[in-house]
């Protein structure tokens, strides 16, 4: 009898195997973020397992084709094609110290890594809490396991005596260049942005500014708004379901309005759109579909119809864009032509998923003081060898590596 079904507690794959309950457990998504979780488990580490969270950014690489990325885990998909061994890192080349400004997603797993490889690191956190908008997001419907993302790098960091954290810690420019550090990361993260702006409207929606406007960051601070609520969806992930649903069970008129055919497209690569559409119907959500928002107002907005450009306008009390998120960069700009070694990682040079800012702070680690990679980044497949095949020649086909 085999069981799958994301099993991620080692004690709860142990305690089912000697009940007899289950011969077998498959664990495809809990070993793409731990490839050593059997032999981690056998060998009692079960502190150093990186606990799969579930947010499938790994099947989104069966429907998008490319390759496969986990965001507890930045070296899938990279084992071959770059040489990165899950477990294992080259230690460090210098003695040099690095400071990193930011303890998110990607200054976490920056710090993990260097203080892995040698370096001296100090983290420096702005708030009173480990993880940035993991901890942030985690506290959304649904999404408590994410915590793993920041819980699993604060332990590896804890066990490191060339590791230092202080929290309650915002740094000014002239303070960040006293530490003297050979090396300076910023990983200052990102915010919403409250205009509008995104993938519809590329400008400032008009009435942006006319008062009625909440951002996200301020709802998942705990900022209550006024009814009714309208959200605008145009970012497409996972964000304006979670803060629909949010909402709407604290007691709120809700209305999800998107230019896309249904909520929360893009989770059609992540297998989920079906129970965030289904959930958001059941809690009595309103939902409309393939409109875009063009007006705010004090007491109403104006939708557009994507398709025939009739205009309608429903009632709006608090208006939420779910649109882009802007890089903080005011740090940078302080630093830039001050500071020697100076990176942004993360969403404070390019806003993405949790999975890209994790593997962004693996990498600056990967590529500190190593050399220059010249030619392509990556390996690539075998070439075609020149011959016959079914009577047409076959042309050899060049192939650059890596090395």
């Amino acid at each position: 009898m085999v069981g799958v079904g994301r099993f991620t507690s080692p004690d709860t794959m142990v305690s089912l195997v000697n009940k007899g309950v289950l011969d077998l457990i498959g664990a495809a998504r809990p070993s793409i973020a731990d490839p050593f979780l059997p032999k981690k488990i056998e060998e009692g580490r079960v502190e150093d397992i990186r606990e799969c969270i579930g947010c499938n950014i790994c099947v989104s690489a069966d429907f998008l084709s490319h390759p496969m990325r986990c965001t507890q885990n930045p070296t899938m998909g990279e084992e071959w094609r770059k040489g990165w061994h899950p477990e294992r890192i080259a230690p460090k080349t210098a003695d040099e110290t690095v400071l990193i400004v930011g303890a998110g997603p990607a200054g976490l797993e920056a710090a993990r890594a260097l203080g892995q490889r040698g370096y001296d690191v100090t983290l420096a956190e702005a708030t009173d809490t480990i993880g940035g908008r993991v901890h942030t997001e985690s506290q959304l419907p649904g999404l408590s396991q994410w915590r793993r993302v920041a819980d699993y790098r604060e332990y590896q960091i804890s066990q490191m005596a060339n590791v230092a954290v202080y929290l309650n810690s915002p740094l000014t420019a002239d303070q960040v260049l006293e530490f003297e550090a050979n090396h300076i990361v910023l990983s200052t993260g990102s915010e919403w942005d409250t205009t509008g702006i995104g993938r519809s409207n590329r400008r400032a929606i008009l009435g942006h500014d006319a008062g009625t406007v909440m951002g996200v960051d301020a709802i998942c601070a705990g900022e209550k708004p006024t009814g009714p609520v309208v959200i605008f969806d145009d970012d497409y992930y996972y964000m304006a379901g979670l803060i629909a649903e949010k909402l709407r069970r604290e007691g709120h008129d809700v209305t999800y309005v998107t230019p896309t055919p249904d909520v929360s497209h893009w989770t059609h690569n992540t297998m989920e759109q079906s129970r965030i559409q289904t959930r958001l119907m059941k809690l009595g959500v309103k939902i409309t579909p393939l409109h875009t928002l063009t007006r705010i107002s004090s007491d109403h907005v104006d939708l557009t119809c994507i398709y025939t450009d009739a205009v309608h306008q429903i009632p709006c009390a608090t208006l939420i864009p779910v649109a882009m998120r802007n890089p903080r960069e005011d740090l940078f700009s302080a630093l830039q032509g001050r500071a020697t070694s100076l990176t942004r990682i993360g969403d404070c040079y390019a806003p993405g998923t949790i999975a890209a800012a994790v593997y962004g702070g693996h990498r600056y680690a990967r590529e500190l003081g190593e050399p220059a990679v010249t030619g392509a980044p990556v390996r690539r497949e075998p070439p075609l060898l020149a011959g016959d095949w079914g009577g047409h020649a076959i042309p050899r086909v060049a192939c650059s590596s890596r090395r």
